[in-house]
């Protein structure tokens, strides 16, 4: 394996570095988009006119972290509505941004409490619903807040749900809880006074089905709907006569989306992901703007936003080898306008193609991987074997900066949509009930053994990576199978299944029954000790590969306790492993300089142990709180 040359590595920055435009919201009245852009590398919310891309302007300058990814204009297009996360614990305000320049307002508390906006309305043009957890830690209330004064009103007070749905009159329609068996209940009041169900999600759709929105008149609510089908519908319920009309269904995916009209509510199309997306109208008038779509564009479309009317649609133009590119859709005139590139300086390097693949699992269930291999290499070459999160999350088809930054350094790079990954319907996703660490992590290595049957990977060096879920699949990695890898990469991952269970956030805690079915009963003897045996933290003692464990030190989702007692263990054993800490980190790394610093030493640790290509690190450590707590000399050149 070799490059023609090495001048034609790319600047790690230019892959991971904030991308110079994203989240594209056009204005209810179409004249305004809105966007994050960076500031000195933290992203901002910036405004520019439809018609002039090019004229935006900052409407904020925070310097620390970025905002949120979240843009809701508000219906008067006078103001847009963002989040922040001030530390990185998860602990997002919402704020209001008026387009005028002047400052933005705060709408909830500012630190300790986490909030979430429930609902914008036309017909409440001067307020919105937001819920936060500021009076109870476990539970979300409910608030009428004004845009101009951020007067806080209780709508409702909340003791007992994990959430609600409302409409645009804002009023409070359904509540949502979880029973011990990990169903969904939800419940009304058709009496203004006591709740009563109204229907039960089994646990088997609990994924796969959820209500969408509310008509604008309130009469209609429409579903992602998979109860009595395997792959969900979009589905029309009547709320007052209970009977339902399918929309739109696709026979290899769940509906995944639905695009819904501004002004009625009304969903006018869907979408489905197999391995690429796929539109289907639902209102007749649409069907002439997909075909558009198609005529105009090579890629997949994301349809971002849509002006009141929705006669102009912001899109995202989705390829593997180009990055995100957004433009402005009149439907009038069936023409579609470029905005800008997510990252120009990345459009003009030589990037590869992303290929889907599907592999059967050993017990022939059907797995949708990506496959990115390295330009000028011999086969068969490095691989790169990356995991997604979630674990109830799946990996798409497009640019993904992460494989274009391997395949560059001349690994090949696959991505498995293992059992439990979403969007495949829902005997897919249950088919991962207690298989973390079994049946999960099989299908992982029959993917590999795939890539070394193909001629694709050499056996000696795979490498097994992934942040979240995906880091405690790379544990469970060089644990269960410790000379499949030749080492593995650990970022947030869970190394304890009872430590992990036991300290979840309080607001995670009304679901707590979801984990307690997916995962194991974490409430019994013989459920903790199913845990405990399917945990790497069990089986450090078989680690023979090199390890790095990297953990963000404000994560509420995986504590920093998960990488500390593994890497505790693994001293106590003599057992060689990195350590990185990034104390101002929640779960992932965010910042840039953080993120620099981030993959310049999973660069050198690959380079190292697959023997792939590696830039110097050079001033990628300046600036960043990384902390190497153990083996910082495992690494060469950091």
């Amino acid at each position: 394996m070799q490059l023609k040359e090495r001048t034609r590595l790319i600047p790690r920055k230019t892959f991971f570095d904030p991308v110079e435009r994203a989240l594209v919201a056009i204005s209810p009245c179409s004249h305004w988009i809105a966007f994050l852009a960076p500031i000195n590398g933290v992203y901002n919310l910036w405004l520019a006119s439809t018609e002039d891309p090019q004229s935006a302007r900052p409407l904020t300058n925070f310097e620390d972290r970025h905002i949120g990814f979240t843009i809701h204009w508000t219906y008067d297009s006078r103001h847009i509505l963002i989040s922040q996360d001030k530390v990185g614990d998860e602990t997002f305000c919402i704020l209001s941004v008026p387009i005028d320049g002047t400052d933005p307002r705060y709408l909830t508390p500012t630190y300790g409490v986490r909030a979430y906006l429930q609902e914008i309305s036309r017909k409440h043009p001067g307020e919105v619903l937001i819920a936060h957890n500021e009076r109870s830690a476990k539970y979300f209330d409910l608030y009428k807040v004004s845009l101009e004064t951020g007067h806080s009103e209780l709508i409702e007070q909340n003791d007992q749900f994990s959430g609600f749905m409302t409409d645009s009159d804002f009023n409070v329609r359904l509540a949502r809880r979880y029973t011990d068996n990990g169903e969904i209940e939800l419940l009304h009041r058709p009496d203004s006074k006591e709740w009563q169900r109204y229907t039960l999600i089994p646990f088997e759709d609990s994924l796969t089905t959820k209500p969408i929105e509310f008509s604008e008149d309130g009469q209609i609510l429409f579903w992602i709907d998979s109860r009595e089908r395997d792959k969900a519908a979009a589905v029309a319920e009547d709320f007052q006569t209970r009977s339902s009309t399918v929309l739109a269904e696709d026979p290899q995916a769940d509906i995944s989306d639905l695009l819904l009209h501004p002004h009625t509510h009304h969903p006018i199309a869907a979408t489905a992901t197999f391995a690429r997306s796929n539109w289907t109208a639902i209102d007749p008038q649409f069907e002439s703007v997909l075909a558009s779509f198609k005529k105009q564009f090579s890629g997949d479309i994301e349809v971002n936003s849509l002006s009141e009317d929705a006669e102009k649609l912001i899109l995202t133009h989705v390829q593997d080898s180009v990055p995100l590119e957004f433009y402005c859709y009149d439907r009038s005139a069936e023409k579609s306008t470029f905005l800008f590139s997510c990252q120009p300086e990345l459009a003009k390097r030589p990037l590869t193609s992303m290929s889907p693949i599907e592999i059967k699992a050993r017990d022939g269930l059907n797995l949708v991987c990506y496959l990115s291999q390295p330009t000028n290499a011999e086969k068969p070459c490095p691989m790169v074997l990356l995991v997604h999160g979630g674990p109830w999350w799946r990996d798409f088809w497009g640019l993904s900066p992460t494989h274009q930054w391997l395949a560059n350094r001349g690994y090949a790079v696959l991505s498995v949509n293992f059992r439990g990954s979403t969007g495949f319907g829902k005997e897919f996703v249950n088919a991962s009930n207690k298989e973390w660490g079994g049946k999960m992590q099989t299908d992982l290595l029959d993917a590999v053994d795939w890539a070394i049957e193909d001629g694709i990977a050499d056996p000696d060096r795979v490498a097994i990576m992934g942040g979240s879920y995906g880091g405690f699949a790379a544990l469970t990695g060089v644990t269960q199978t410790p000379k499949k890898f030749a080492c593995g990469i650990d970022l947030v991952g869970i190394s304890n299944l009872i430590s992990f269970l036991d300290t979840v956030p309080e607001y995670w805690k009304p679901w707590r029954s979801v984990h307690k079915v997916r995962l194991g009963d974490y409430t019994t003897e013989e459920g903790r000790a199913f845990l405990k045996e399917r945990s790497p933290l069990t089986h450090v003692g078989k680690i023979e590969k090199p390890l790095l464990i990297v953990q963000g030190g404000k994560d509420v989702r995986v504590k920093p306790s998960e990488s500390e007692q593994i890497v505790s263990a693994m001293q106590d054993q003599g057992i060689p492993v990195t350590y990185g800490l990034f104390p101002d980190e929640g779960h992932g790394i965010q910042k840039m300089h953080n993120r620099r610093a981030y993959h310049a030493m999973v660069e050198l640790f690959l380079a190292k142990h697959l023997g792939g290509h590696s830039e110097p690190v050079g001033t990628d450590l300046e600036g960043s709180s990384l902390q190497l707590l153990a083996g910082r000399d495992l690494i060469d050149g950091l």
